[in-house]
């Protein structure tokens, strides 16, 4: 990774020094980004989970969300992480907020509960994504009927027997007032699945995870997103 751009980290609340802490394990390069000026130093980014509220604040003040959406329009590639997920959806429930709208999919914010029910929960990667990180062949979420997403608590995805079976890589997720994924859009792939759910989701060069991989010693997906930016 001696040639790689630095990775792009936002900095401006939540729980940033984590992913710095999982670069410098897998000996990625990366700096902090809390002015729109610094994108220009970074090839791609990571915008990490938080308060998505408080987050947008500062994108006002900063100007950052067009800065970030001419990131994007450039083709570098961001991975957004629980409140990152939320920002980059292109549709938001629970109460809707602003957002950048760079994937197709529809997010629930905090539809998991409140704080104290957060959880670690048992994840499968999809069809290979954790054991070949150059590019997966992942599940396409345009397939009807999967593309309406319900859960219930304890439901999984009616239809496709095919798309609702969880075949993969077993691994860790951690979820602390995650948003649920209620929809994927046409385009959109999915890489992973928790309970049935679409939990981590890939359309172009916009990666989401609706958990929080840097809370984990697996350095699979922070590896996975390394290589959409070389």
């Amino acid at each position: 990774m001696k040639n790689q751009q630095p990775v792009g980290i936002l900095a401006i609340q939540g729980d940033f020094a984590l992913h710095a802490k999982m670069l410098d394990r897998i000996g990625a390069p990366w700096l902090l980004v809390k002015h729109a000026s610094d994108l220009a130093n970074a090839g791609s980014l990571i915008m990490p989970g938080g308060e998505s509220t408080t987050i947008l604040k500062f994108f006002e003040g900063e100007n950052l969300g067009p800065a970030i959406l001419d990131f994007a329009a450039q083709g570098k590639p961001i991975f957004g992480t629980c409140a990152g997920a939320i920002l980059l959806a292109k549709h938001v429930l629970n109460p809707d907020q602003s957002h950048l709208g760079l994937i197709d999919i529809t997010v629930e914010r905090n539809a998991y509960g409140r704080q104290i029910d957060s959880a670690i929960r048992q994840g499968v990667l999809l069809n290979g994504t954790g054991d070949t990180v150059k590019g997966p062949t992942a599940e396409p979420a345009n397939q009807a009927p999967g593309n309406q997403v319900r859960h219930d608590g304890h439901s999984r995805e009616r239809g496709n027997p095919q798309r609702s079976a969880e075949h993969g890589r077993p691994i860790e997720m951690v979820f602390i007032r995650a948003p649920i994924i209620r929809r994927v859009g046409e385009g959109v792939r999915v890489l992973g699945r928790a309970e049935g759910l679409p939990v981590l989701v890939e359309q172009g060069n916009i990666l989401v995870a609706t958990f929080h991989p840097e809370l984990t010693e697996d350095e699979t997906i922070h590896r996975y997103f390394l290589n959409k930016a070389t």
